[in-house]
């Protein structure tokens, strides 16, 4: 049995309060597994939390859900439980807030600005800004649920900049760095952030290698900052 056949396997698929039910499910049906559990909580998360955003928006189109898919590349074999779990979410009587507070309790050794959930926050702003725009209730949306999460305002910000640049995407705000910053300093500082969120950190950190696509356009964004400040620097 796949691993998100075997969550549902222990709730019912009925109408209600099943926020519970699921987290408890994943606390059990994973125990002494912790590598599966953090797969499967985060596969949770993204899906439960996307149902939500798109309720919260009152429109789900195809461009949503193809970028969905593009960030969470199951297996034809899941496709069944996937579904099953988003129509979960989206009839739950829980808001959105207790999903993200439960979820953020599965990520239990996560403090500030936890890695694995700011996995999740750039997952929903792909979904959010594929219809072209990210409208006001989805920009409030992802913004309680990273707050929620423990990433700070100027976490934020900078995940922010990564989605959001409608007169153009601002390097320095992307990299998280000063205008008046010495170009060493800039290096050093995108030279953590390279290493922080490479592709295979993304992997050993528990995200199931489904969501590559997510450490692919953060890298290739922070890649892009970096040579566009360069580029600026060198024609000064």
């Amino acid at each position: 049995m796949t691993f998100l056949g075997k969550l549902l396997s222990s709730v019912a698929d009925t109408a209600g309060n099943v926020l519970s039910a699921v987290v408890e499910a994943i606390r059990t049906a994973f125990e002494g597994d912790p590598e599966t559990r953090r797969q499967v909580a985060f596969s949770v998360a993204i899906i439960a939390l996307s149902a939500k955003m798109a309720k919260a928006d009152g429109v789900v189109n195809e461009r949503e859900v193809n970028a969905f898919r593009e960030i969470f590349d199951f297996p034809a074999e899941e496709a069944r439980n996937v579904a099953r779990l988003y129509n979960l979410a989206r009839q739950d009587v829980a808001g959105y807030e207790a999903y993200a507070q439960q979820l953020a309790g599965l990520c239990s050794t996560c403090k500030a600005n936890c890695p694995v959930l700011e996995d999740v926050v750039d997952g929903l702003f792909h979904i959010a800004k594929a219809d072209g725009a990210i409208h006001e209730k989805e920009m409030a949306f992802v913004a309680r649920v990273a707050e929620i999460f423990g990433i700070n305002e100027d976490h934020f910000e900078r995940i922010i900049a990564r989605h959001m640049h409608p007169g153009g995407r601002d390097p320095y705000a992307v990299l998280g760095v000063s205008r008046n910053d010495d170009i060493a300093t800039i290096r050093k500082h995108f030279r953590v952030l390279a290493s922080e969120h490479h592709p295979d950190r993304l992997i050993a950190r528990g995200v199931p290698a489904e969501f590559q696509a997510i450490a692919n356009d953060r890298m290739a964004a922070l890649n892009a900052a970096y040579a566009a400040i360069q580029k600026e620097r060198r024609a000064a």
